[in-house]
């Protein structure tokens, strides 16, 4: 589906496990009261604040192009970069949980309750990234239902900001998106408001197009080179054949 997306809001609940992890605390590890309890009492003001939307629009490979090229900051070489060449389709993509979550994260630190504002925090980053993977998904399942020569074909997002491409290819994706249709804007440094928000491009090709090697000048400086688990997701991912 494109267009606007308003999703049940228990799309953007993430896992305890991946919240407690944020955390600080292992799977498996025990975890001590204070902080359950805390992560806890976040969730609650999490469930009961949150405003999942999402706005999604196809793409071609050629009207991208000028969208990833943006200002010209990109790195001389990316992941994304080769990976468009074998895409079969593109969709532009923004998801947001809503403007409450967020004043209520910055209330809590202005008004002196770090701690539960910071397990809000980690609670709403977590949901705005279950809602881009959601919306991978449904982008997924869409197009193997369209084209069924092509049953491995899988999707993932990709966001400036990250792997190369620079931040400031912001501008050209929201002036052709507009996800100001769902209430989310961009300042003058390129960040999103509200600031708990994903935008990107989908990229929907065969599992071996989604691997590259961690060779690039920037993947030194990447702190938990979380695409290795990307990546992997995807080339275990069997949805609809399992």
């Amino acid at each position: 589906m494109y267009g606007i997306t308003s999703f049940p809001d228990t799309t953007a609940i993430p896992d305890r496990l991946t919240v407690l992890s944020a955390q600080g605390i292992p799977k498996g590890a025990e975890i001590p009261a204070a902080v359950a309890t805390l992560v806890d009492n976040a969730f609650e003001i999490y469930t009961g604040l949150v405003e999942p939307k999402g706005v999604r629009s196809p793409v071609s490979v050629k009207e991208f192009d000028a969208i990833y090229r943006g200002e010209g900051h990109n790195a001389p070489r990316t992941p994304l970069e080769g990976m468009l060449p074998d895409a079969r389709r593109l969709a532009l993509f923004a998801v947001t949980i809503g403007e409450p979550v967020c004043a209520e994260i910055r209330r809590l630190f202005n008004d002196g309750d770090p701690a539960l504002g910071y397990a809000l925090d980690t609670i709403a980053s977590a949901g705005a990234e279950s809602l881009a993977a959601e919306t991978a998904r449904d982008f997924q399942e869409g197009l193997l239902q369209l084209d069924s020569t092509a049953p491995d074909m899988r999707v993932l997002p990709h966001s400036p900001g990250y792997c190369g491409w620079h931040v400031s290819s912001q501008g050209k994706l929201f002036e052709v998106l507009r996800p100001d249709r769902i209430g989310i804007s961009l300042n003058a440094s390129f960040l999103m408001q509200p600031l708990k928000s994903v935008s990107g491009v989908l990229l929907a090709a065969e599992p071996e197009v989604h691997e590259f090697d961690i060779d690039f000048t920037f993947c030194t400086d990447c702190a938990d080179q979380g695409c290795r688990e990307r990546i992997q997701s995807v080339s275990s991912n069997t949805r609809g054949g399992q």
